[in-house]
């Protein structure tokens, strides 16, 4: 009588194949692999609100599951039924959520189901996307999971939020998109099929149905025309259909089975249906066969995710700034990155070599500087310096003075007018010298940020110091070149600068000596700061900022502390590495038992 009460609902799939797939797949599940974009096969349980879901999952499991007015299920319940071989041993049954396991037994899983749902949903009507685990290790059940999810409702009853509909499709879609979801389509027969709201969401992700298998329930209740339904498939179910009775009251799995077979095989409709299409032993069958098909199919490319999630990983990790020990090893980097940055600067500010950077016009900052040189220069020959009226005034005579003073008067005003030009010059081209310096020097700083603000800092201050003595040495090369007429060449055509013979001829050619005596002197003097900053200062005025007291902003002290954000990130990253770790350990156990067969 004992083996008859424990007669398992399959024997054909129970053969120890799947078993070890559907673990490897359940302990992929619980590591929370799919937080990582892994998607897994998974047996979705769908239906809209008083199909029988719930009648269904009861007679694969063997159990009760909560029922009442309104919906039942408020979070995504993920089922795991395991086959206990002996039928003397007694059933174990628990649940998992909010990182705890709560064991229960078959006469208290209603009232643990509801006590955890009210834990993760709230109590009330609303619902979660958290789910709860339902472990049940009992003997008969076929080895399946599967997540059943909140049954469908159009109309929120009184407690239910307000876009109730909106939430439960929100959550199915979530469970149904992937390609690895079988979903399992739970019908009445007392409806028409293409007007049930789980049919339009199973068709807006599985047109064609290849995915999706429906089990028809009440068929005792509405056996007129079901035999037509199931046939004619007027919504595509690609896996085919199941008819089953549902439960009644609190008969016990056997006298349900055995009453279910009574009525397949004795009613004048129903029995007409083929056998391959009905009964909860069949509608397992089935299921734990697609099952097995589906991990088989999908565990080899699920093996490569997780070979190419760990591979990203473990490289973003090992890109991370490297963590320094002690004083001794913060000065090795420095130095490391002082150098690095010194010959890059050399090519790039200096020799004109863009080799390091081939592409990035940005950083061809000499190639730059010619150009803001050539664009700020060309002003000393533009009209706005050689004034017609001072020509005329010039080839007139100015009252009251001699020639040669008129002659320097008229220059003086000319180096007036240039003096504010060439001093914006300088501070733009150390404004653009300072972003080139800076962005090469975080370029090498980049695995060290300990590093990058105190260098930055440096440049800055040495940058600013440029500034000052750029600006100091335009008003006094333009002082110079008001205090007289002076050039070692001949003359310009032959002019004698104190008659002013040809003034006209003569400040036009003077003129010329006196800008190319500018523009040569700004360039020699810009590059000449340029590599008195490359070769010497810059390290100078990082390395003592480095090592001032840590109060005054200094330290290197502070290279041995890393920065919040990257301390997150390096957590995050070892926390996914460790993740995919043993998600790999996990796969290799199995994977060689279904690659030789799929081949």
């Amino acid at each position: 009588m004992a083996a008859a009460m424990h007669a398992p609902i399959i024997s054909s799939y129970n053969n120890g194949r799947i078993r070890p797939l559907l673990d490897c797949v359940d302990k992929l599940r619980a590591l929370n692999v799919m937080q990582e974009g892994i998607q897994l096969p998974t047996i979705v349980v769908v239906g809209d609100q008083s199909s029988g879901k719930s009648s269904v999952l009861e007679s694969l499991a063997g159990i009760s599951l909560p029922r009442g007015q309104g919906m039942s299920t408020r979070v995504p319940l993920i089922m795991r039924l395991k086959n206990q071989p002996d039928p003397e041993s007694p059933p174990e049954i628990h649940l998992e959520f909010n990182g705890k396991i709560v064991p229960t037994d078959e006469a208290g899983i209603e009232d643990a189901i509801i006590s955890a749902t009210d834990e993760v949903a709230g109590c009330g009507k609303g619902i979660s996307h958290t789910p709860l685990t339902l472990l049940v290790k009992k003997c008969g059940v076929p080895d399946l999971t599967m997540v059943d999810l909140p049954g469908i409702t159009r109309v929120p009853v009184k407690g239910q939020p307000h876009d109730i509909y909106e939430q439960i499709r929100d959550i199915i879609m979530e469970h149904i998109t992937s390609e690895e979801s079988i979903i399992l389509n739970v019908l009445s027969a007392t409806v028409d099929f293409p007007t049930c709201e789980s049919i339009r969401m199973s068709q807006a992700v599985d047109p064609t149905g290849k995915r999706t298998l429906a089990v028809v329930t009440k068929a005792d209740i509405a056996p007129q025309g079901l035999l037509e339904k199931v046939t004619a498939d007027e919504v595509r179910i690609g896996l085919g259909y199941v008819c089953v009775s549902n439960r009644i009251g609190s008969e016990s799995s056997q006298d349900e089975r055995n009453r279910e077979a009574e009525l397949f095989d004795t009613h004048p409709l129903l029995s007409k249906i083929d056998k391959s299409m009905v009964s909860i032993p069949v509608l397992a069958d089935k299921l734990v066969s697609i099952q097995e098909n589906i991990i088989s199919k999908c565990l080899p490319d699920i093996v490569k995710k997780i070979q190419d999630k760990l591979a990203a990983n473990l490289e973003e990790l090992n890109a991370l700034p490297k963590t320094i020990a002690s004083v001794g090893e913060g000065f090795a980097a420095l130095i490391r990155i002082l150098n690095s940055t010194k010959r890059s600067l050399t090519k790039l500010l200096l020799t004109g070599d863009f080799g390091e950077y081939p592409e990035d016009t940005e950083m061809h900052i000499i190639a730059k500087l010619m150009e803001m040189l050539n664009r700020g220069t060309a002003f000393l020959k533009s009209e706005n310096i050689e004034n017609e009226d001072e020509i005329s005034d010039l080839e007139m005579g100015l009252p009251g003075f001699l020639p040669h003073r008129a002659f320097l008067y008229t220059l003086q005003k000319r180096l007036n007018r240039a003096s504010p030009v060439l001093l914006k010059l300088v501070g733009d081209l150390w404004a653009y010298i300072e972003t080139g310096v800076i962005n090469v020097l975080s370029l090498h700083c980049e695995n060290h940020p300990q590093i990058q603000s105190g260098a930055t800092r440096a440049v800055e201050s040495i940058i600013a110091k440029k500034k000052e003595e750029s600006a100091r040495w335009v008003t006094e090369i333009i002082g110079m070149e008001k205090l007289g007429i002076y050039t070692c060449k001949n003359n310009p055509q032959g002019m004698d600068l104190a008659t002013a013979f040809d003034a006209k001829t003569g400040m036009a050619a003077y003129w010329e000596i006196v800008r190319t005596r500018l523009v040569d002197g700004l360039v020699l003097h810009i590059l000449f700061k340029c590599q008195k900053l490359v070769e010497e200062e810059m390290e100078e005025e990082v390395v003592k900022d480095l090592t001032a007291p840590p109060s005054g902003g200094g330290g290197i002290e502070r290279m041995l502390e890393e920065s919040s954000l990257v301390a997150e990130e390096r957590e995050r990253l070892s926390k996914r590495v460790e993740l995919l770790q043993e998600s790999q350990d996990v796969v290799a156990k199995i994977i060689g038992r279904i690659v030789p067969g799929d081949d």
